[in-house]
């Protein structure tokens, strides 16, 4: 049983739902990067998203840009981040990782090389924006061979022609991207996503996590209501931006996290 299986099973036994927490590697710098990741597991997050930086990332608003560009400007890159992964998995080997990103980068690292070095690593999942499912088999099936979840996207457009195709080949839980934008922006229509929601449930048994828009400990005991798990990103990054220069930036940070997990109690 993969982490993120065991994670979403401990939950739903304790009758809890997870929060999933997302953070860009390398932002504002390695040594903070790293230091915020290890704290947030420590403050209730039960999954870590660990964005890869991109140029050009499509799906993720302002904030998340703004952290990828900063990242970058670092000197992060994918060697980097799975070594800030190893780094986090010396002190943490039960908290599931999943990597997000674009294919680009990991094109250029090479396919087979990339989920092989991320598996070494520690990384659970991988979250690829820009794959889709008629697309993504070059990344898909040796992920999959190496036990790597390849978690897939699921938007308010998902129409019953077109969740099959995405629901067979998915694995660990499923990422519902509650609004048609990017990260950050709007917040999403709690009647609507729970409508589809419940309709995507009545063809598979993954646990659902919704993600975009999601900002506050309100928004995240709202969310909770009709999903698996919530996924809460531009918010933190926005915080950790706001006090990149604060000496207790990973104790903002838990503090933060700790209001948006009671809020899930």
């Amino acid at each position: 049983m993969s982490r993120i299986e065991k994670r979403f099973k401990d939950l739903e036994a304790e009758g809890r739902k997870a929060l999933v927490t997302f953070v860009t590697a390398g932002d504002p710098d390695e040594a903070k990067s790293l230091s915020v990741i290890e704290q947030l597991a420590e403050a209730g997050a039960d999954l870590i998203e660990i964005g890869m930086p991109f140029t050009d990332p499509m799906a993720d608003g302002p904030a998340i840009q703004a952290s990828s560009l900063r990242s970058l400007e670092g000197g992060m890159s994918i060697k980097g981040v799975l070594k800030m992964l190893q780094q986090f998995r010396t002190k943490d080997d039960e908290t599931p990782v999943i990597l997000m990103g674009y294919f680009n980068p990991i094109y250029a690292y090479g396919a087979d090389d990339f989920v092989h070095d991320a598996k070494a690593a520690g990384a659970d999942g991988l979250i690829i924006v820009d794959l889709p499912p008629e697309e993504d088999e070059e990344l898909r099936i040796p992920a999959q061979h190496a036990g790597l979840d390849f978690i897939k996207l699921l938007t308010p457009t998902t129409d019953k022609t077109r969740l099959p195709k995405i629901l067979e080949s998915a694995s660990g839980f499923l990422y519902y991207v509650s609004i048609t934008g990017v990260t950050g922006t709007k917040s999403a229509d709690i009647a609507e996503v729970g409508k589809h929601i419940q309709e995507i449930k009545t063809h598979t048994n993954l646990p659902i996590a919704i993600g975009f828009g999601i900002k506050t400990p309100d928004d995240v005991a709202a969310m909770a209501q009709i999903a698996d798990g919530v996924v809460v990103g531009s918010a933190i990054v926005d915080n950790m931006h706001a006090n990149e220069n604060d000496e207790t930036l990973p104790q903002i940070i838990e503090s933060q996290v700790k209001a948006l997990k009671t809020a899930l109690s």
